[in-house]
């Protein structure tokens, strides 16, 4: 990450001058914020593909990423979603997500975070795959 450089004004700059820049400024300040706080998928081992089949015990729905609790044996996986606009498009309903429903998930697993994956496709039970990237 970049250090943050403090602004300089020219001297004798006009107030209405100076607000503006301090407004742009603290607009930056809060992309800069909100872009940190998403989690980029270079976290993520694409080099590993993994299938995972189990049961949903729960879902969520919700921006940027929706996501599905799958328990698969002993483990419980937490899997990350695309966004619900790109779930919806292409087929995958937020009703279909609920708990007891059978999910086969193919994607990709954490590099820190051994109980977590990003999922590229997911088939529900009786279902088609839906591409999710």
């Amino acid at each position: 990450m970049n250090p943050i450089v403090p602004m300089q004004l020219p001297p004798g700059a006009p107030p209405a001058r100076r607000g503006a820049l301090l407004a742009v400024g603290a607009a930056l300040l809060m992309l800069a914020a909100s872009a940190s706080a998403h989690h980029g998928w270079s976290e993520y081992d694409a080099g590993n593909v993994l299938t995972v089949t189990g049961s949903i015990l729960d879902a969520g729905y919700d921006n940027p990423h929706g996501f599905v609790r799958l328990k698969s044996g002993d483990r419980v996986w937490r899997v990350i979603l695309a966004p619900p606009s790109r779930m919806e498009s292409r087929g995958l309903a937020r009703a279909s997500l609920k708990a007891g429903v059978t999910a086969t998930v193919v994607g990709y697993p954490h590099r820190k975070d051994a109980q977590e994956m990003r999922a590229e496709r997911i088939t529900l039970q009786g279902g088609q795959p839906v591409e999710l990237r």
